[in-house]
């Protein structure tokens, strides 16, 4: 998949709140510390994980699923495997009606859940991280705040 540098960019900066589909509460983890760099960057991570609901990680309770969530997320980030990628983009449109972007990390991509997103307006990126791409394209300290300028 290619993206430019200024569409990621502009996700990135543009995001607030991002719902982490198979976020995992192991520290080494890539979902975990993928997620764990985006909160130090001023990001709202809302872990979605039905495995650890009654558990908190990085000051929010984990949901059960998208449907769970009552808040406005503008992303929902995907560590998943490929097969489980159209229930989440499903669960996505129908519950999360302010939501701009569907993100599936590195090795996950799935044409027809992205499709369907695009569809529907939703900018969508397949096979990419969104640690790595802050990092290459807003800096490794930089947090969000002082990225766009507020």
């Amino acid at each position: 998949m290619s993206y430019s540098d200024a569409f990621l960019k502009d996700i990135l900066t543009r995001t607030r709140v991002i719902a982490v589909v198979g976020i995992s509460t192991n520290p080494v983890r890539p979902s975990h510390y993928v997620s764990r760099f985006l909160y130090q960057r001023g990001y709202r991570i809302i872990p979605v994980n039905p495995a650890h609901v009654g558990q908190t990680l990085f000051g929010e309770e984990f949901r059960a699923g998208l449907s769970e969530i009552d808040a406005p997320v503008d992303m929902v980030d995907i560590f998943r495997r490929h097969d489980a990628v159209p229930s989440v983009v499903g669960a996505a449109l129908s519950h999360l009606p302010q939501l701009r972007t569907i993100w599936m990390q590195l090795g996950v991509t799935h044409a027809e859940a992205a499709a369907r997103a695009a569809a529907k307006g939703i900018d969508v990126v397949q096979d990419r991280c969104t640690k790595i791409e802050y990092e290459r394209l807003l800096g490794a300290g930089m947090p969000l705040a002082e990225v766009i300028g507020g």
